[in-house]
């Protein structure tokens, strides 16, 4: 039995190796166009390879469009951009059934048929049409008239939010937000970044102008995805994930100072999510096994958008982050 564990040791060590290969090219390829944000284009692959969503909070003008069409570019993968409106109805995502007297009923597919659909502002369409995404997330299918269709795989919904204006928006039902395995927060630039972004933006204007280079195929993104799977993570992690999840659902056994603070924990889709995000950041590190400090480096955008915090909170300027920092401090690391 432990010479066979040996093997697949040794066989998933290799697998990675020959990925990161791949991987390695990657993020120079990115940096062509993208400067800074290397945490963010992380965490869109981390979601990308568990076959995860990501929602992507920060201001206008911060390059969000621009990263998701350049990591499609060089994954070659198809894009496609919805920007969601108060009048947008569900159709125009999903796309619908119609009928021409020449060729009868035909379906026209919506922009949702795409490896990485961008989900632009998604807090300003109403209810009815953010609620058009949730199949789709969940099941990786889109149902038109009477006909499923199943979706292309890889396939990630990176949704954007703008946290300064709220007029107009429609905030996210927890039941949608819970169906993102990140919300990650999209920062300003640092000044010596800036400078280089302005520079590069007075002399060239096109994505194409970057003569950007294929790195990777769908289908190795695929056996990427698989061979995550692999990857070892310890009863002793498990353990460790669960008391994180159980202490933003009991924080009082924890001694959690802030925890009259939390309305509503994660659920148990946060501790899947977790499970499943350490294996891609061990990947990413470029390890065949999960250890504590993966949990650690995941905790923010697993539980960023899952913890409730009460009307007191807000008042007293208590963020799901400042929450997030003691249940860390306070969980015993394995």
């Amino acid at each position: 039995m432990k010479g066979t564990i040996e093997i697949n040791e040794n066989i998933l060590k290799e697998q990675i190796f020959r990925a990161h290969k791949k991987l390695d090219l990657l993020f120079p390829e990115i940096g062509k166009v993208i400067i800074g944000q290397e945490r963010v284009i992380k965490d869109i692959l981390i979601c990308l390879l568990t076959q995860g969503h990501i929602l992507l909070e920060g201001a206008p003008g911060l390059a969000k469009t621009l990263i998701v069409k350049t990591i499609a570019v060089v994954m070659s993968g198809s894009f496609s951009r919805i920007q969601f409106t108060a009048d947008l109805l569900p159709t125009d995502i999903t796309g619908f059934e119609g009928y021409d007297p020449k060729r009868g009923f035909f379906i026209s597919r919506g922009p949702i048929f795409a490896n990485f659909v961008l989900a632009d502002e998604i807090n300003r369409a109403p209810p009815k049409v953010q609620s058009a995404l949730m199949e789709v997330m969940q099941e990786f299918q889109v149902t038109i008239a009477k006909t499923t269709h199943i979706l292309e795989k890889p396939f990630i919904v990176l949704a954007t939010e703008n946290p300064i204006e709220t007029r107009g928006t429609y905030p996210l039902p927890e039941a949608q937000l819970d169906r993102f395995l990140f919300k990650s927060v999209v920062e300003y630039p640092s000044l010596n970044e800036e400078k280089i972004i302005m520079e590069k933006n007075a002399s060239i204007y096109d994505l194409e102008d970057f003569h950007l280079r294929t790195i990777s195929s769908m289908q190795e993104i695929i056996d990427m995805q698989n061979m995550i799977k692999d990857i070892f993570l310890h009863d002793k992690i498990k353990d460790y994930i669960l008391r994180i999840i159980d202490a933003t659902r009991n924080p009082h056994d924890y001694g959690l100072s802030l925890g009259k603070y939390i309305e509503w924990g994660g659920s148990p889709r946060a501790s899947i999510n977790f499970f499943i995000a350490a294996k891609a950041n061990a990947f990413l590190e470029k390890r065949w096994f999960v250890i504590p400090q993966d949990i650690k480096d995941i905790a923010y955008n697993i539980l960023r958008h899952r913890i409730l915090l009460t009307y007191d909170a807000k008042v007293n300027d208590i963020t799901p982050e400042r929450v997030i920092y003691e249940i860390l401090s306070k969980i015993k690391v394995p």
